[in-house]
């Protein structure tokens, strides 16, 4: 159950801190935990690592920025963390099947990695994951 709280908490501070510079080694020191610890904790509780976790809920903000503002895609790139527009437009090709700007003028925003949230409730433990596959009990 502690690492549970852990996951929690760490899912919280990511969420708090997204448009900030997030390493492993940062999150830890914040939480005051190993960063081995956490990334084993968090990958074990939800099945991702801390890095893929981060990286796709920027990828979500920048998809929800290009279908709702006229903002500049290498803005958008990089206040996703990204120092390029090639390597951003890379990832989110990745992940979405298509380039940033395709992605803008389709115009509809369908996130792939929506907020992971743990709900605890006495002694079940129930894993709510938001992407698109519906709740998982664990």
């Amino acid at each position: 159950m502690g690492g549970i709280s852990i996951t929690k908490k760490i899912l919280l501070y990511i969420e708090e801190n997204l448009e900030k510079d997030l390493t492993l080694g940062k999150i830890a020191n914040q939480l005051n935990y190993s960063k081995f610890y956490i990334a084993r904790t968090f990958k074990d509780n939800t099945g991702i690592t801390i890095y893929k976790y981060i990286q796709g809920r920027r990828l979500d903000v920048a998809a929800k920025k290009l279908v709702q503002t006229k903002q500049p895609i290498i803005e958008i790139a990089f206040e996703a963390g990204y120092h390029s527009q090639q390597a951003f437009t890379q990832a989110f090709r990745y992940t979405y099947i298509c380039t940033p700007k395709e992605y803008r003028k389709i115009g509809v925003f369908a996130p792939k990695q929506k907020k992971i949230e743990i709900n605890i409730r006495k002694k079940d433990i129930i894993f709510l994951f938001g992407n698109g596959k519906g709740a998982m009990a664990a």
